[in-house]
C-alpha cells in the first residue's frame, strides 16, 4: 500500500483531518477520558456527544481553549487516535503537516510533533493559520503582491498580509466564534436576567445573529433560566438584540484588521484594495461580518468558498508547495524531537 499524506487543522472548535487532498474526518475537538483506566474512551463527535452525561470518573475535555493548547497530554493523545483513524495499518508511514493556532508555544509545537511521531509519521511539518488559510481559500501567494486574510476560527481571529510565499505581517486575536456566544450570553443575562448555556447562544449566532444592517423583524425563541425565579423561561428576541450583543465583540476584529494594515508596507495596501480582504473560519460566517468590515476600513471583503474548510484544504494543498513557502512553513526534523 502506498504512502498517504495527512493534514490536520488543530483548531479550537473542530479537527479536520484531510487524506490524499480530501477531507476524511470534520469533528469537534473533544476527548473523553477515563480517569479510573487512565485512558480515552472516545474522542470527536462521540466524546463531545458525552457533554453532561457521564460519571465522574469519566472527564470530557476540550484540549484547546482560546486558541491555546490547554491540556499538552490529552492533545498529544487526541492527535494519535485521530492519525491512527484515519491511517489504519498503513505499510509505509505516512507524512503529516500539521496546522496549529499562531500562539502555541514551543512546548506545546513540541506536543503535537511527538504526538504525531508517536502515531506513525514518516515526516512531520508544521503550518501556520494564516497560511494555510490563504491556501485554502485559492489566492496564488507565489507573487509579489499583497493579500489580507482574516481567519475567524473558534478560539482565535488570525489576521495576516501574505506576499511573495511569506508572511509580511499578522497578528492574532483572542476574539472569535466561541466569545461571540459567550457575549450573547452576557447580553442576555444582564438585560433580561435569564441565563443561557453555550449550545444555546451558539445556536441563536446561527439563527439570527448579524453584526450588520439587522432586520428586527426576523425572531426567535431564546430559552434559558430566569436568574431571579430560578425557573425555566423562553423569551422571543430578534435580530436587532442580538446585533448590541455581538456588534462590540465584532468591532474588535475590526480594529485589529485596521491595526495591521497600519504597520503593513504602503505598496502593499495598494494591493489590498484591488485583490480584497479574504474572510475564512466558520466565525467569518457570521452575517454581515464583511460588510462592517469593507465600510470600516474601506477595502471591498469577502468571504471564501466553504469558509469552514478553507485551513484544512490548505493544509493538504501545502503538500505541493513544501520547496516554496518562505515563512509560516516548516518541516521539523525529526532526531530535534527524540
Amino acid at each position: 500500500m502506498a504512502a498517504m499524506d495527512i493534514g490536520i487543522d488543530l483548531g479550537t472548535a473542530n479537527i479536520i483531518v484531510t487524506m490524499d487532498g480530501k477531507i476524511i474526518v470534520n469533528e469537534p475537538t473533544a476527548v473523553a477520558y477515563n480517569s479510573k483506566k487512565r485512558e480515552i474512551i472516545a474522542v470527536g463527535r462521540e466524546a463531545h456527544n458525552m457533554l453532561g452525561k457521564t460519571p465522574d470518573y469519566i472527564t470530557v475535555v476540550k484540549p484547546l481553549k482560546d486558541g491555546v493548547i490547554s491540556d499538552r497530554e490529552i492533545t498529544m493523545m487526541m492527535i494519535r487516535e485521530f492519525v491512527r483513524k484515519v491511517s489504519g495499518n498503513l505499510m509505509i508511514k505516512p507524512q503529516i503537516i500539521i496546522c496549529v493556532p499562531s500562539s502555541v508555544t514551543d512546548v506545546e509545537n513540541r506536543a503535537v510533533i511527538e504526538a504525531a511521531l508517536s502515531a506513525g509519521a514518516r515526516k512531520v511539518w508544521l503550518i501556520k493559520e494564516p497560511i494555510a488559510a490563504i491556501l485554502g481559500a485559492g489566492v496564488d501567494i507565489t507573487k509579489a503582491s499583497g493579500s489580507m486574510v482574516v481567519d475567524i476560527g473558534g478560539g482565535t481571529s488570525d489576521v495576516a498580509v501574505v506576499s511573495f510565499n511569506g508572511i509580511v505581517a499578522s497578528s492574532t486575536l483572542k476574539m472569535a466564534g466561541n466569545k461571540f456566544d459567550r457575549a450573547i450570553i452576557k447580553y442576555f443575562g444582564n438585560r433580561d436576567k435569564i441565563l443561557v448555556g453555550e449550545k444555546t447562544a451558539e445556536q441563536v449566532k446561527r439563527e439570527i445573529g448579524c453584526v450588520y444592517d439587522p432586520d428586527p423583524t426576523v425572531t426567535t425563541l431564546l430559552k434559558g433560566r430566569n436568574l431571579l425565579r430560578g425557573l425555566p423561561q423562553a423569551l422571543e428576541i430578534n435580530q436587532s438584540d442580538v446585533y448590541e450583543a455581538l456588534l462590540p465583540s465584532a468591532m474588535e476584529i475590526v480594529n485589529q484588521v485596521k491595526t495591521l494594515i497600519e504597520t503593513t508596507p504602503p505598496e502593499l495596501v495598494g494591493d489590498i484594495l484591488s485583490s480584497g480582504i479574504i474572510l475564512t473560519g466558520g466565525g467569518a460566517m457570521l452575517r454581515g461580518l464583511d460588510r462592517l468590515i469593507s465600510c470600516n476600513v474601506s477595502a471591498p471583503c469577502r468571504l471564501a468558498d466553504d469558509p469552514l474548510s478553507c485551513v484544512a484544504r490548505g493544509t493538504a494543498i501545502a503538500f505541493g508547495c513544501a520547496d516554496t513557502l518562505l515563512d509560516g512553513f516548516e518541516r521539523v526534523s525529526m532526531y530535534k524531537y527524540k
